[in-house]
Formats: C-alpha cells, sequence, structure tokens
C-alpha cells in the first residue's frame, strides 16, 4: 500500500537527575558532596533510507519516545544516557509540525538526518555546587525535559520524469513497456489509485526514473480527485510527459483535455506550467479520426513543446520517446551545471571585491 502522508508524535527523553550524596572520608566536612550527574535523555532522529518508497510503516506506528536518562548515584557515579531513537523516511519526505504547518524538514538525499526532538540535559549532583564557603551542599538539579511534538509527513516521490494525464489515457501501460514497474492495467477510469515509479534502463549503466501519477480531472488543483495529493508528486520531476488520448474511445475531446491538465498543473504550482513537457499522444492503435491527431499536434506545436505519437501496446513510438526523454534529461543536467557555474563565479567575484 502506497502511503504519503502520515502523521506522528514523538517525544525525546527527559534528563536524569543529578542527586545529593555525601562521601564518608576523613577531614572533610560531612563527608563531602559525592552526588553524582543524571545521564541525558534520548533524542528523537529522523533519516532518509533508500530502501523505503512510503510512509506506510509509520501508519501503524505513529508514537516514538525516546527513554529518560538514569539518575546520578552516589560515589560521583554519572547517571547513563539514554539511546536515540532513529525513524527511517524515504527519500522526498517533508516534515511539517502538525500545529504552525511550518516545514522543518525536507529530505532530498539518502542519508540526511534531521534532529526532530532533543532530548533532555541531565541534572547535576550536590558535588557541582561545592565551593570554599559552601562545602557541603545539599541540593541538585533535576533534569530538563524532553521535547513533545506533533509532526506531519508528507511524501513527495523523487523521478526525473512524471507521466500526467487523464485516467485512461495510457499511463500505465506505458511505464510497464519502458520500464519493470508492474502497474494494474484495465480498461476503466482511475485503475492507478496510487503512484508507481519505474527505471527506464538506458544501457551503459545509465538510467532515469519515471513516475506514474493517478489520473487527473478538471479541478484536480483544488483537490477533485484527489488531485492536489496526486499533483504533490509531480513537483520534484524534472520533465513532464504530458499523455493525452488520441482514440474516440473516451468521448473526450482531446485538445480540450490538453488544456485542461496545463491549466491544473498552473493552477497548482506555477512553476509546473514551464517545467519542460513533451506531449504524447496516445492509443495510436485505436485511433479512427486522424484529424484528432492533427489538432492536437497544431496546439503542442503552437505552445512549442515537443510533441510524439505511439501506442504503447504495439510499441510503436516507445523507443524514439524513450530516447528523447534521455536527450532533454541530458539537457536539463547541463544547463544545470551552468547555472550553477555561472552562480560559483558570481560568488567568488563578489567574495573577492568585498
Amino acid at each position: 500500500m502506497f502511503i504519503d502522508r502520515v502523521k506522528i508524535k514523538i517525544a525525546s527523553g527527559s534528563g536524569g537527575d543529578g542527586v545529593t550524596a555525601f562521601r564518608r572520608e576523613k577531614f572533610v566536612p560531612r563527608g563531602g558532596p559525592s552526588g553524582g550527574d543524571g545521564g541525558k535523555g534520548g533524542d528523537v532522529w529522523m533519516e532518509a533510507d533508500e530502501g523505503l518508497n512510503t510512509l506506510l510503516h509509520l501508519r501503524y506506528n505513529p508514537e516514538h519516545k525516546a527513554e529518560r536518562g538514569r539518575h546520578g548515584e552516589g560515589s560521583n557515579r554519572h547517571g547513563k544516557d539514554s539511546a536515540d531513537v532513529i525513524i527511517k523516511v524515504p527519500v522526498g519526505t517533508q516534515v511539517f509540525d502538525a500545529e504552525s504547518e511550518e516545514l522543518l524538514f525536507d529530505f532530498t538525499e539518502v542519508g540526511q538526518r534531521f534532529l526532530a526532538a532533543k532530548g533532555g540535559k541531565g541534572g547535576w549532583g550536590n558535588q557541582h555546587f561545592a565551593t570554599s564557603t559552601n562545602r557541603a551542599p545539599k541540593y541538585h538539579y533535576t533534569g530538563r525535559t524532553g521535547e513533545e511534538k506533533e509532526l506531519q509527513l508528507e511524501l513527495k516521490l523523487i523521478a526525473d520524469v512524471g507521466l500526467v494525464g487523464f485516467p485512461n489515457a495510457g499511463k500505465s501501460t506505458l511505464i510497464s513497456v519502458i520500464s519493470a514497474a508492474k502497474p494494474k492495467i484495465a480498461d476503466y477510469p482511475f485503475t492507478t489509485l496510487e503512484p508507481n515509479l519505474g527505471v527506464v534502463d538506458l544501457g551503459e549503466f545509465k538510467t532515469f526514473v519515471v513516475a506514474d501519477i493517478p489520473g487527473l480531472i478538471e479541478g484536480a488543483s483544488e483537490g477533485a480527485g484527489l488531485g492536489d495529493r496526486f499533483l504533490r508528486h509531480v513537483e520534484r520531476t524534472k520533465l513532464i510527459l504530458h499523455l493525452v488520448d488520441v482514440s474516440s474511445i473516451s468521448g473526450r475531446d482531446s485538445n480540450k483535455d490538453y488544456e485542461i491538465i496545463n491549466h491544473e498543473l498552473a493552477n497548482y504550482n506555477q512553476d509546473l506550467a514551464t517545467r519542460p513537457q513533451i506531449v504524447v499522444a496516445t492509443k495510436l492503435d485505436a485511433l479512427d479520426e486522424p484529424e484528432r491527431l492533427e489538432k492536437l499536434r497544431e496546439a503542442a506545436e503552437k505552445d512549442g513543446k515537443p510533441f510524439l505519437e505511439i501506442s504503447a501496446v504495439t510499441n510503436r513510438g516507445t523507443k524514439e520517446l524513450v530516447n528523447l526523454v534521455a536527450q532533454k534529461l541530458a539537457e536539463i543536467a547541463q544547463e544545470k551545471a551552468e547555472r550553477e557555474k555561472v552562480e560559483i563565479e558570481l560568488n567568488v567575484k563578489d567574495a573577492d571585491e568585498f
């Protein structure tokens, strides 16, 4: 089961209390203070794990609490520090404060760690308070209380390419053909109820990751058909493959479908409107009105977007599509590298002038 939103409660451990104690020793007033300090409470950490791709494991385990530190003891014995608690999450997880909705951390790389709740410090024993004028203090500090928080976790899939389109546009069929992913495929709308990831092998150890986003409908950016939740997974993609069914089987207008999806992308996040996009006409094997294909081609070319026609069922055009995607991703990577190079040069120049 793919779960991309959960709410959890976390609590770090409180620090152990210091202790008031005295040792028996000749010529030392009242034996001398020997109260040890309390141990530190356990921290609660979150860590990105490449072996996870859903938040399901947290849906059924929503509470995470670290142990408190052990109390100090006599003879200057320090209380034992408590072990930390580590919560594993998939890469792409965003951590929000459930009450203020503030973004606390965004996991974008494997191995990243975030200190979600810091354990309380242990209290001081009475040995810390001994002075030349107060050689037998009879007081100590208690440990500091740990932190308690309620967090909202949201997962945004990290993929190179996102497949978008109306339900039954052929997204699941395409990802099953170009990758090893095996999504459910059927001839009714909303077959895909959760995003699927597939890795496309280009050979020579080169790959790219494709995300099959569940079908979108008009009003998706405002929550219709859970579209706002599905659109979240498109935000991290570098390239959008916009699949449009040009057959007449669906009974819909292909060009209108194309316009609606683009409107929903822009309405959800304006940045998606400028994201590189390839328009893909699907189901050529069922094309019975060639003018539908030509009208869509004209609309895509008018918008300055690359256009391809495919039939995933017969494999027509799929190889050309994969090659075009690889080319576009390489261009995007090159542009990003050039931008970063310019930024570094500007920063160096500013530093030299300063």
